[in-house]
């Protein structure tokens, strides 16, 4: 329906009911706000978790390497010829070259996650308090 100005017409809501609504969908938006920095944080959090998994299978290999590096230079040491510690030498270098690129993936996946900051949410904060900035102007 329109007014008698030819403009839309406004519901026949009191004031009070209009605050009320006003104040049940602030408190909407702002559950859905805290809902949405819980949703990322809880992601980075798992980043994060996965990056420390990661790395701790590094450390892993890294120290197989180290064990068998070790059994390497003990065989070179206790041979005159170059057979029996070939082997070790190349499992040795396999590993840690495995334990290496582990490390530079749990690296990268803890900058990705690290620190747990819920951006989306924030800028979403920003937009909604700048909006209401607007309706007040």
């Amino acid at each position: 329906m329109a007014d008698g100005n030819g403009g839309p017409r406004v519901d026949d809501k009191t004031l009070g009911q209009l605050v009320t609504d006003v104040t049940e969908k602030t408190t909407l938006l702002i559950h859905e706000e805290i809902e949405l920095a819980k949703a990322e944080i809880t992601s980075k959090l798992t980043k994060l978790g996965i990056g420390a998994a990661v790395a701790g299978a590094a450390g892993l290999f890294l120290v197989f390497g180290l064990i068998y590096g070790l059994f390497a230079v003990a065989e070179a040491i206790n041979s005159f010829g170059f057979s029996p510690w070939v082997g070790f030498a190349v499992v040795w270098a396999v590993l840690t070259l495995v334990g290496l690129v582990a490390g530079l993936v749990a690296y990268r996946l803890f900058k990705k996650g690290s620190p747990p900051v819920p951006k989306m949410a924030i800028e979403e904060a920003k937009a909604t308090r700048e909006a209401f900035e607007e309706v007040r102007s």
